[in-house]
């Protein structure tokens, strides 16, 4: 693995700061601000916003993605969700639907402040859980002027429905009841108990491909970080099946989305749903020979070429 973490080589025409600011309920975000090495601090650049996957962290695939856009041109933040990674409250490991949004327009808020950045060519992208973040965020916030998604999960129907779609009425009631006894337990611990890692450590991928797809990942050199533990308190997962994260998408208002997905990839029908109830501009980008968490790190099957043409078209 590269130095201090990260799961990538920064390239020689990159530099990259690190940064701090603060969501609008007060809490510090810990990011990395990527620039091109030939930067001048009197031009004014377009930017973009780099989201991680749920339960990911800056040294993994947004900044991968941050250090190729940024030899494009480009200004780009990446950051840690509050509650999580290097941010305020990491240790914690909260997971709430409204924060995770508000981490990106708490993005735009910055970006868009700093002398160096055209506050009219800000635009977005997410990867896996952070693509519903991405979009849910540009729907309510018009400063954000494209997303790009990158093998997209909507969590709050993952939480509300189940993968699939397999989580049945009984099941839902049971499992909210659990987890409202979970509140009390929590409370009289004062310590929040955990999820199961969504990264297991060992796995069998014919009784678990999904599971074994996150820990070839997470849980190997390939993509580990210590902040990343694929985690969550317990007691997050009701404010998921109350928030609809992607209702309302012709709120866009013409603002364009790009949606790229592994033609393998077991989320594909989240990309697929959300391409098929968008507004145009849309497009639907299939990878060949790509799985889901391909699109996080192998530099040959990420199409940085159609996503860099995406946002030059989108913000000149």
């Amino acid at each position: 693995m590269p130095k201090d973490g990260y799961i990538f080589d920064l390239s020689d025409n990159v530099t990259r700061t690190p940064v701090t600011y603060e969501t609008r309920f007060g809490i510090g975000i810990a990011g990395d601000l990527y620039r091109p090495s030939d930067f001048d601090e009197t031009a004014r650049y377009p930017a973009l916003i780099i989201g991680a996957p749920y339960g990911g962290v800056k040294e993994q695939g947004p900044g991968l993605y941050a250090n190729e856009l940024a030899q494009k041109g480009y200004v780009v933040l990446t950051f840690d969700p509050a509650w999580n990674g290097a941010s305020e409250g990491g240790a914690l490991h909260l997971s709430s639907p409204e924060q995770m949004v508000e981490d990106f327009m708490a993005g735009v808020d910055f970006l868009g402040t700093r002398a160096f950045v055209d506050r009219e060519k800000i635009g977005a992208i997410g990867i896996c859980g952070s693509g519903g973040f991405a979009l849910s965020a540009a729907k309510i916030d018009p400063r954000i002027k494209a997303v790009a998604t990158v093998s997209m999960y909507d969590i709050s129907r993952m939480q509300k429905e189940g993968f699939g779609g397999s989580l049945s009425d009984e099941d839902r009631q049971g499992l909210l009841k659990t987890l409202a006894e979970q509140r009390w337990a929590d409370f009289e611990s004062g310590d929040a108990a955990m999820t199961d890692r969504g990264a297991p450590l060992d796995w069998d991928a014919e009784a678990n491909p999904v599971g074994a797809e996150f820990g070839a990942f997470y849980s190997r050199p390939r993509g580990y970080h210590p902040r990343s533990t694929t985690q969550f308190t317990m007691t997050s997962t009701p404010s998921w099946m109350n928030f609809a994260l992607l209702d309302d998408l012709d709120w866009l208002a013409g603002r364009p989305i790009l949606l790229v997905m592994g033609d393998e990839a077991h989320s594909r029908y989240f990309s697929e749903d959300v391409y098929a109830a968008a507004s145009e501009p849309k497009e639907l980008y299939i990878v060949e020979g790509s799985d889901h968490v391909d699109l996080y790190d192998q530099i040959e099957k990420i199409p940085f070429t159609r996503i860099e043409t995406f946002f030059a078209d989108a913000l000149k």
